[in-house]
């Protein structure tokens, strides 16, 4: 066997199909964003426009978080130095976790090192906890609900996305006595879809089933208070188990599920992925609890309102040019160019050519047929970096001679 030779065969399909991904090597600027510096392989740097980030409202620059995060590392130091169970506890972690179950109306919460593993490890125990357990999960969930769905050994059925009869017909047809838990998301990140959370609340009632919430994509940035998109329709408090993420509109780094106390501690004794991964480094707490606090208040009310606003202007303005954007009504703006490598010229041309970074998103991600570049607007996009988007995409949609909508009027 020649080892070598199939990781070439491997990586070589990968740039046939124009899949293959490459890092982008930027460095954020403290009070700055969303510019930074791009360093090229020759070792040469060029001032660049980030487009594709998470950190959706700005956080990772706030003052409020980076004070409390230096405060943290001149009171501790770096590391948490241990797992959960050994050492790795803090007065850090224990505020985190408060103010995520104030935040979202739980008695408890537990803070994961990110949300993939929250939800690896929490669905992969749950059947241990509920012996006999299906999970009805969404056909587009996160692959990391997917692979915890598929890592527990236990039953599942996929039901067709966002398709609430088809659930209904899924959980009639098991027997009433069984366990049952449905898993979905509020925000789905690559169209920026919303699930219909209240119509599978009343599934979930009707059919005695838990219910598993990801809002990743919507914590922070929905809601009175920044607790997503659950919050905001009035439901967080008929769901069991919500999962979120410290890495995108908190702008820090982390996981977390908020859930009753019980439920908490069931899965921090039973699941490996919690039990067995060193804790999140104090000063990651401190300031991941400090946006949270912050976005509770009306500073987080005034970054939403401009977020959405945001959001809202570039699709209006792709939608003026004919571009094929999908609406959602989300945060999320994928602009669908239908073909990989067409996607993978389309960024690097961006990067190149206009300063603007916007990573490529092809298979598996999204279906074939449906790559596209995915923009997420923030309130520091202001109107010059918007101008330069929207005028690059003009010249390149041209220029790589794709379709556009025909427009009304």
């Amino acid at each position: 066997m020649d080892y070598t030779a199939k990781l070439e065969d491997a990586l070589q399909r990968l740039h046939d199909e124009g899949r293959y991904r490459t890092f982008i090597d930027i460095e954020r600027k403290r009070g700055q964003f969303p510019h930074a510096t791009w360093t090229k392989p020759d070792g040469t740097e060029h001032p660049v426009t980030v487009w594709c980030g998470n950190d959706y409202l700005g956080m990772g620059q706030n003052p409020v978080v980076l004070e409390a995060m230096k405060e943290a590392v001149d009171a501790t130091g770096a590391g948490s130095g241990g797992t959960r169970n050994i050492s790795g506890t803090t007065v850090y972690h224990k505020r985190l976790e408060a103010e995520l179950a104030d935040l979202h109306g739980k008695e408890a919460a537990l803070v994961f090192s990110s949300a993939y593993i929250a939800n690896d490890a929490t669905l992969s125990t749950l059947p241990v906890l509920f012996p006999g357990l299906i999970i009805y999960s969404d056909e587009l969930n996160h692959a990391s609900m997917i692979e915890g769905i598929r890592r527990n050994g236990g039953a599942k059925r996929i039901f067709r996305h966002n398709d609430v009869a088809h659930l209904r017909e899924l959980l009639a047809a098991e027997d009433p006595e069984t366990p049952k838990l449905i898993a979905f998301e509020s925000v789905y990140s690559m169209d920026g879809d919303f699930g219909p959370i209240k119509e599978i609340l009343d599934l979930a009632d009707e059919f005695n089933a838990l219910t598993y919430i990801d809002e990743v994509h919507a914590v922070g940035m929905y809601g009175p208070r920044g607790a997503g998109v659950a919050e905001a329709q009035g439901l967080m408090d008929r769901i069991d188990i919500i999962n979120g993420t410290l890495g995108k509109a908190f702008g820090v780094f982390g996981g977390y599920i908020a859930a009753s106390a019980k439920m908490c501690d069931a899965v921090r004794s039973y699941a490996p992925g919690f039990i067995f991964t060193t804790s999140i480094p104090p000063a990651i707490a401190a300031g991941a609890a400090a946006s949270i606090a912050f976005l509770k208040g009306e500073g987080g009310v005034k970054l939403r309102e401009e977020h959405q606003t945001q959001a809202k202007i570039l699709k209006m303005r792709l939608k003026g040019l004919g571009l094929p954007i999908t609406d959602n009504g989300s945060h999320i703006v994928p602009l669908i160019v239908g073909d990989p490598k067409h996607t993978k010229l389309m960024s690097d041309m961006m990067l190149d050519q206009y300063g603007i970074y916007v990573q490529p998103v092809n298979f598996p991600t999204v279906p074939r047929g449906t790559e596209r570049l995915r923009f997420t607007p923030s309130p520091v996009h202001g109107p010059k970096e918007m101008d330069a988007l929207v005028h690059a995409l003009d010249e390149l949609w041209s220029h790589c001679a794709l379709n556009r909508a025909e427009l009304a009027g």
